[in-house]
């Protein structure tokens, strides 16, 4: 039986839900930002994790200043 990767606990057939290459419980695949619970498919990953797609994603691993606003918010390097 696989394990969850967040609970640690067996995934029965019934309650599964596979994203990332694994077998998750519907209540533990969240957003690791924001514990938005995320439906398979519909989100990214960053090292393992799945995070929702917009806004924290975007905003955590995206261009800098993406998704804030105004001309003050993006940075020049």
């Amino acid at each position: 039986m696989p394990k969850c990767p967040r609970c640690q606990k067996e995934v029965y057939f019934a309650e599964r839900v596979s994203s990332l290459g694994k077998d998750w419980h519907r209540p533990c695949l969240k957003c690791e930002k924001c514990s938005k619970t995320l439906s398979s498919g519909s989100h990214a990953q960053h090292d393992g994790k799945p995070y929702c797609n917009k806004p924290c994603y975007s905003a955590l691993f995206g261009p800098g200043g993406f998704g804030h606003g105004g001309t003050e918010s993006h940075t020049y390097e």
